[in-house]
């Protein structure tokens, strides 16, 4: 098992924090086809979201709640890395925690899906 490194501290530590954050952007990025399918969508929304005729307010909600879909899917994908890691065979605690990952990002999609409509709506009123 590999030694823990001595722990950065000031501008070595916040250097070294984007520099896992860039390394854990990449690996959802090349490993997580779900990732790559929100981020695409939400890369889609921000440029729909810059050209409709929405307050700055409502540009605001759409734009946190676009991106908390890519949030609860990293927080899933790294729920099911360390389930897998722990236990590689099948366990039906384990194929809970991986399900429950699943609904938070399914809710966070919903909820963006209607946060977006309301938006929409709100538009055409």
């Amino acid at each position: 098992m590999n030694q823990k490194p001595a722990p950065k501290t000031g501008l070595t530590r916040i250097w070294a924090a984007f520099l896992y954050t860039r390394k854990g952007l990449g690996h959802a990025l090349a490993h997580e086809a779900a990732f790559r399918q929100e981020t695409m969508l939400v890369a889609v929304l921000c440029v729909v979201l810059f050209f409709l005729p929405l307050s700055l307010l409502w540009k605001g909600v759409l734009f946190f709640a676009s991106a908390q879909v890519l949030i609860v899917e990293l927080l899933n994908s790294a729920i099911e890395a360390v389930v897998d890691m722990a236990s590689p065979g099948f366990h039906e605690l384990a194929g809970r925690a991986k399900d429950m990952g699943s609904a938070a990002v399914f809710i966070c999609l919903v909820l963006a899906g209607v946060i977006w409509a309301l938006a929409l709506v709100s538009m055409l009123t």
